[in-house]
This record gives C-alpha cells, sequence and structure tokens, in this order.
C-alpha cells in the first residue's frame, strides 16, 4: 500500500473533504497539521514545489496536489492506481 501524506490546517473545508474521500476507499494517512507551526508549513510549501494552499497531499513521496487535483484522480480512475504502489 502506498504511502500517503496529508498536510492540513483546523478549518480547511477542503481538507476535511480530501480526508473524507482517503476514509471512504479505505486508506490510511498521515495528517500533518500545519495550523499553527510554521516550521511544519515551510516544509510543506518546499516538498510542494511553492504551493502554499492546504490540503497538499503526498503519495509515495509525490505531490498529487490539493483536493481538486485527488478528486479528479479518482474520477478518471486513476487514483487506485496510485494507491496501490507500495510505499
Amino acid at each position: 500500500m502506498a504511502k500517503v501524506e496529508m498536510y492540513t490546517t483546523k478549518v480547511c473545508p477542503f481538507c476535511v473533504r480530501a480526508k473524507a474521500l482517503l476514509k471512504n476507499k479505505g486508506v490510511a494517512f498521515e495528517e500533518i497539521d500545519v495550523t499553527h507551526d510554521a516550521d511544519l508549513r515551510e516544509k510543506m510549501v518546499e516538498l510542494s514545489g511553492g504551493r502554499r494552499t492546504v490540503p497538499e497531499i503526498f503519495i509515495n513521496g509525490r505531490i498529487i496536489g490539493g483536493f481538486d487535483e485527488l478528486s479528479a484522480l479518482e474520477r478518471q480512475g486513476r487514483l487506485d492506481e496510485l494507491l496501490a504502489q507500495p510505499g
């Protein structure tokens, strides 16, 4: 199973939606809350290539993007393939 990491904040409706999508698929993920942690937020920005919005989702260390990108992968039938790759 893939290693999934999601950078979030406490008041992000798109984070809630992304977490729900993954939970409904039975996918375990590590949530990294950057709400009150400037160092973690900067790490997220660096890893994501400058993206400052949340959620930022990574599968096996590869940036997927936010909720819109995650749900697009799901609609295209490509998310399960990514999640099946070993992390």
